[in-house]
């Protein structure tokens, strides 16, 4: 089902068995044949592990913004923020029934100011530039030995911190993490969904997709999104970027404003052997309609600001 706002929550993921969300960021920073690296406290979130360094995204922060900020906090560097280079889930289940999904996001980051330094305040204790041999024969993260390309182990037992030093999650305010795709078939036309009535920007065209379950790899979820909301088999080519959302007032089906924060991904998707464009989801869903365009006919219609933005840049 589309949302508007990076998803459609459902309740799940804020009651009861203690089903979270969450955005992480990190960053890949090399100077010459060594990348930055770092080792988590006893306040971080693995540790005595070494990451690559970065954090949560705040409420409301861009993704962008959020890498810049937590590799200042954590190494004393100024960086900039590059190509978004790979997007992962992951889900860790804590013993007070707690299961904690954490999209992490992983940008190409340039220096420019500053000098590597020890951290401290319990959450990173030590900052280092290494070689992949040399980190290769450290304690890291699966997702960090994955982005270098180096074998993945599983982490030492007590590495993760207490599930109940999470906080709960804010009555009013929502974070959804959002998948979406730029599709296309082999003759350039764009698959585009409408916005059902009773949805914020009803009567938009849309990209294709939406928030992803708990558990849910991104692309998973963005092709399982294509069959429900156009009846299309694709297959993902590329990521484009991420889009950040934030309404602090928005009015959905749950009937009250809620303060929305959606962190959307945005792929390029091939459908090779289109069909018809058909809604398959179950009636009352939020797409109305779905239809295929030539790029002409689809920057005249009315769009959404993430259908506007990706439609855009791949015109460039």
């Amino acid at each position: 089902m589309i949302d508007r706002f990076g998803g459609l929550v459902g309740g799940r993921e804020w009651a009861g068995m203690g089903f979270l969300r969450r955005v992480g960021v990190y960053g890949v920073l090399w100077d010459g044949d060594r990348v930055l690296v770092v080792r988590d406290g006893v306040g971080g979130e693995f540790r005595g592990v070494w990451r690559l360094p970065g954090g949560t995204v705040a409420h409301a922060e861009h993704p962008e913004r959020a890498v810049v900020r937590a590799v200042a906090e954590q190494t004393g560097l100024t960086v900039a923020a590059g190509r978004l280079r790979a997007v992962v889930a992951d889900v860790t289940s804590y013993p007070e029934d707690v299961s904690l999904h954490t999209d992490r996001l992983f940008f190409e980051l340039t220096q420019r100011d500053g000098q590597a330094t020890e951290a401290g305040g319990g959450l990173v204790d030590r900052v280092a530039w290494l070689t992949l041999a040399e980190a290769a024969g450290l304690s890291l993260t699966p997702f960090t030995a994955e982005m270098l390309g180096l074998p993945v182990t599983p982490l030492p037992p007590g590495s993760h911190r207490p599930g109940q030093s999470f906080p709960p999650p804010h009555p009013d305010r929502r974070l959804r993490f959002g998948a979406y795709g730029l599709v296309t078939d082999p003759a350039g036309r764009i698959l585009l969904t409408q916005i059902a009535d009773g949805y914020p920007g009803a009567g938009l065209w849309h990209l294709p997709g939406g928030g992803t379950d708990h558990g849910e790899q991104p692309t998973t979820g963005l092709l399982r999104e294509l069959v429900e909301e156009g009846g299309q088999l694709g297959r993902v080519v590329e990521l484009l970027g991420v889009d950040n959302l934030h309404n602090p007032a928005a009015l959905g089906p749950e009937g009250r404003p809620l303060d929305w924060h959606g962190v959307r991904v945005i792929y390029g998707v091939l459908v090779d052997v289109p069909t018809d464009a058909v809604v398959i989801e179950s009636a009352g869903g939020s797409t109305a309609r779905a239809g295929w365009f030539t790029r002409a006919e689809a920057v005249d219609l009315p769009l959404s600001d993430i259908a506007a933005l990706a439609i855009g840049q791949s015109g460039r």
